[in-house]
């Protein structure tokens, strides 16, 4: 299993400050919306790592299982308005 990449630059300090940014249980999020979100993440953040050993559909399988585990969850940041995945702490 790989997990969620963890990116220490200020524009990922995700889990920071969790007044900013209110959970959003994933199973309420309407699955074409999810797979969506999900796959912008996995291209976003793979792409970053390098990462050519799995494909977009192992990377997006990888994640859903990270959220049904509760290892990761889905947040909304109220600053960006904009959701993202990020690890439980």
């Amino acid at each position: 299993m790989i997990l969620i990449p963890e990116d220490d630059s200020p524009r990922d300090n995700r889990s920071a400050s969790c007044e900013d940014g209110v959970e959003i249980p994933f199973e309420r999020i309407n699955p074409d919306t999810l797979r969506n979100l999900i796959t912008e993440f996995v291209t976003r953040e793979w792409e970053e790592l390098g990462d050519t050993d799995h494909t977009l559909d192992d990377k997006i399988s990888q994640v859903i299982r990270q959220l049904q585990e509760r290892k990761a969850k889905v947040v909304f940041d109220l600053k960006s308005g904009t959701c993202n995945i990020v690890l439980v702490a």
